[in-house]
């Protein structure tokens, strides 16, 4: 994978992915953050929601870890395709947000919209995670 450019990369940096990605690691922290008020994880088994939280206090480092290297890594991008190595983190917070924005939308339940927060520029951001989940996964 050495000799491979990740076109992800490129995406992030000089297509502007990396606005896209930074709100959904930004909402995908928050919603790890409050996972035990999930309507989902209430209406489970006390035990599932520990396994959650457990996971989310391990998972929101790196989150921070990879924001972080998002935004140092943008003036140069042999430093942002250090990054490749981080896409499926990147895909679960797409989809975690993705996915509020559909809850969001489709059931008006306060918790989603109160993840979402404006709702008509999470709506927005739909096309852009759309080709955000293709484009960090490409490598040439």
């Amino acid at each position: 994978m050495s000799n491979k450019i990740w076109l992800g990369g490129i995406y992030l940096k000089d297509e502007g992915g990396y606005e896209i990605l930074l709100r959904s690691l930004i909402h995908y922290k928050k919603r790890l953050m409050v996972v035990d008020k999930s309507p989902e994880i209430k209406d489970s088994a006390a035990m599932f929601g520990e396994i959650l939280r457990s996971a989310a206090k391990k998972t929101i480092p790196e989150i921070d870890e990879i924001t972080q290297k998002i935004k140092q890594s943008l003036p140069e991008l042999h430093q942002i395709n250090d990054l490749s190595e981080k896409t499926p983190i990147l895909e679960k917070a797409l989809l975690s947000y993705e996915s509020d924005i559909q809850k969001a939308q489709n059931s008006g339940h306060e918790y989603y919209l109160s993840l979402v927060g404006d709702l008509q520029k999470a709506e927005d951001d739909l096309k852009m995670i759309k080709v955000a989940k293709l484009k960090i996964k490409q490598f040439e």
